[in-house]
């Protein structure tokens, strides 16, 4: 009831706000167009910092944990055409794109830039200049942590075009060091006693060096080339030191270390030639990842280690696809796109875990599942056809057809072929004028997750992830109704509806071994409603100023299969709130960010985990534009030293135990951190 009560609320607020409708300008198919012109104003320096600024847009970068190439797609196309490639996300492309080589924003529904993005309310297309030459942007920033210690980083990148063919790379170095410190309180249930008390400091540093880079042939509509690779570095160290104090026992002194090195490399190429009154596309790509990590934790009373364990763990991950695509934008009234897809993709896992003795002695400790090889093949055909019904509506159906081969070796064998029918429809509804609705019916298929089917330890947390090779995929019927309206000019407000009812719900499950491991638990049902709204202040008053508001109310419940109770999904909060407003006054600008959360839930065997849980975290920041083509940034993350929260609930044997024993909340803080950030344009 809570959720309809919020809904209606919000719902009243949007047609409240409803001002005089005014577009930046109205393009075809019922896009909205924002001239170069328009962004003048916030002085980007590269097609990101434009797209952010585009009203009531939010950015998608889609996933690249997503297997294949269809199903990753974001929701930013560049001259019409989505990037051929997964490794680097939207916000790497769109960063390496100076802003002077951007002519015009276009975004409108999704369905009238191809079948990956039918159901998307909102898509947007930058449409770049034919000017020729060299353009690019050079960034350096510094962050200073609570600490002391400064952290550098910095990227260069560039646009080279000529002729038809234009050349982009960009190179870099991604750093960042996240220190915390913080305590960990165990208390008993129902009592409260004090059971141990843990102070902590985490030293986390996490870093990537990389060099991306793309070409482009375009000799028109349907007669083009792209070519793109990325090769990147990474790694990720965490240092903790642990002084525990437990209630009746020896003080002692545990560390944790983790450290992680990750190789990726990726290329991809597509080709669309002229076909059948339409174009047929050809993509390729193929990506690998080679990822080292080490795990270890040692307890220590004095200067002597007491015991503790050790966790190594290799795995590769390798996916190879081709997809061919033909599409015609006026058959006979509609828009027609056909095709498949082939993706072979595999995981090569590793890990070993062992109990180190006082003396030094290793004795491994054998998980399930923890040596296996997962191979997918798998394939799809497809065929999305459109057309309007009206001036004002549109109509886009779709059928997919899904099949593949999973097999698991190693510690266990798991062999199993999947067939599904994914049907969709997607309604568009828009007129002259401010409103704009869309609802959206899809059947849709989850993809699975390899790093499930393996089991690992997480030593920060004292307990075994177990895998589960005879996973499934959970399977989902989904209605989403969306509601635009442009207010106060060129503002936006939204309201999003959703509903989904899931089977096979993907979740945590028992295992014979005592554990718990993600599983199918049964049918649960998902109920959600998205708002924003994004508003200039210039009527108010506030010269150059713009709110930006954006909240999620949501609703999950699926039967527990420990206690036969109704509860909500694993990993999915009951709301989201973020605002930030932005000011600019030519050659300065500031801004202040709020976010909050409520932390996420995982129903777990033995124990309720609930991480992220935080107060309003707070960021503000100012900026000079001594000229055109430089931006100096300064930054405050952090400004109210908020904690972030994590409570556990721990039950003796299993959930199904009504009462709990234990409760054990953590508190981190990684207080003020500054940062400077400089950027110059150049071409």
């Amino acid at each position: 009831m809570g959720v309809k009560l919020r809904a209606g609320a919000i719902a009243g607020l949007l047609l409240c706000c409803a001002g005089p409708a005014l577009a930046q300008e109205a393009g075809a198919g019922g896009r909205t167009v924002y001239q170069a012109a328009y962004f003048a104003a916030f002085s980007p320096s590269n097609a990101l910092e434009l797209v952010q600024r585009v009203p009531g847009f939010s950015l998608e970068l889609g996933s690249q944990d997503v297997r294949g190439f269809g199903q990753a797609a974001g929701n930013v196309v560049i001259n019409g055409q989505r990037p051929s490639s997964k490794s680097d996300t939207l916000e790497t492309i769109l960063a390496r794109i100076p802003a002077s080589r951007v002519a015009r924003v276009e975004v409108g529904s999704g369905d009238l830039f191809g079948s990956e993005f039918s159901g998307k309310p909102q898509v947007l297309n930058l449409v770049l200049t034919a000017e020729g030459g060299l353009a690019g942007t050079a960034t350096a920033a510094l962050r200073r942590d609570f600490s002391g210690q400064l952290t550098p980083e910095g990227n260069v990148s560039a646009l080279y075009r000529r002729g038809a063919s234009s050349f982009n790379v960009s190179a870099g170095y991604n750093n960042g060091h996240f220190p915390e410190e913080g305590s960990d309180t165990i208390t008993t249930l129902p009592g409260g006693a004090l059971v141990e008390f843990r102070r902590k400091y985490n030293d986390t540093s996490q870093s990537e060096a990389f060099l991306s880079g793309s070409w482009e042939h375009n000799k028109g509509a349907n007669r083009t080339a792209h070519a793109n690779f990325r090769v990147a570095d990474a790694r990720f160290t965490l240092f903790q030191t642990n002084n525990v104090f437990p209630v009746g026992g020896a003080e002692r002194d545990n560390r944790l270390s983790q450290e992680q090195d990750r190789r990726d490399y990726e290329i991809g190429a597509d080709i669309t030639r002229p076909f059948l009154g339409g174009g047929v596309k050809l993509i390729g790509l193929a990506t690998r990842r080679h990822l080292v990590n080490t795990d270890t934790s040692f307890n220590r009373i004095g200067s002597k280690v007491i015991g503790g364990f050790v966790q190594n763990t290799q795995n590769q991950r390798g996916e190879t696809v081709a997809r061919l695509v033909w599409s015609r934008s006026n058959w006979h009234g509609w828009s027609v796109e056909t095709g498949a897809e082939g993706v072979l993709n595999s995981l090569d896992s590793d890990v070993n875990l062992f109990a180190v003795a006082g003396n030094g002695g290793l004795t491994r400790i054998d998980l399930p599942v923890d040596q296996a090889k997962v191979t997918e093949y798998r394939g799809e055909a497809f065929v999305n056809a459109g057309r309007a019904l009206s001036p004002t509506l549109r109509m886009d159906l779709g059928l997919t057809f899904e099949a593949s081969r999973l097999t698991v070796t190693g510690d266990t064998e798991a062999e199993r072929s999947l067939k599904f029918l994914k049907p969709k429809a997607v309604f568009d509804w828009k007129r002259k004028g401010p409103w704009h609705l869309q609802l959206a019916l899809a059947r849709t298929v989850a993809q699975l997750n390899f790093d499930d089917f393996i089991s690992s330890a997480e030593l920060a947390n004292d307990r075994v992830d177990a895998g589960n090779a005879d996973l499934l995929p959970q399977r989902a019927w989904e209605g989403l109704l969306t509601v635009e309206r442009t207010v106060f000019g060129d503002g936006l407000a939204k309201v999003e509806l959703g509903y989904n009812r899931i089977s096979l719900l993907q979740d945590r499950v028992p295992t014979p071994e005592g554990f718990d491991a993600p599983g199918n638990i049964g049918t649960g049902t998902q109920k959600f409603v998205r708002a924003t709204l994004d508003a200039p202040l210039a009527n108010w008053g506030i010269k150059g100023g713009r709110l930006s508001l954006n909240g999620t109310l949501q609703d999950t419940s699926v039967e527990d299969p420990y206690t036969g109770e109704q509860r909500r999904f694993s990993g999915y909060s009951t709301y989201r709130f973020d605002a930030a407003f932005r000011q600019d006054l030519g050659k300065y600008a500031w801004g202040i960010n709020v976010y909050t959360n409520p932390g996420i839930s995982f129903f777990r065997r033995n124990e309720v985990d609930t991480p992220n849980g935080q107060d309003p975290f707070v960021t503000a920041f100012a900026e000079y534009r001594p000229t055109t083509r430089t931006t100096v940034t300064f930054g405050i993350d952090n400004l109210l030293e908020t904690k972030g929260k994590r409570f556990r609930t721990f039950y003796p044997g299993d959930r199904g135990n009504s009462q709990p024993h234990l409760f054990e909340v953590r508190e981190r803080s990684q207080h003020l951190t500054t940062w400077l950030r400089v950027k110059q344009s150049f071409g």
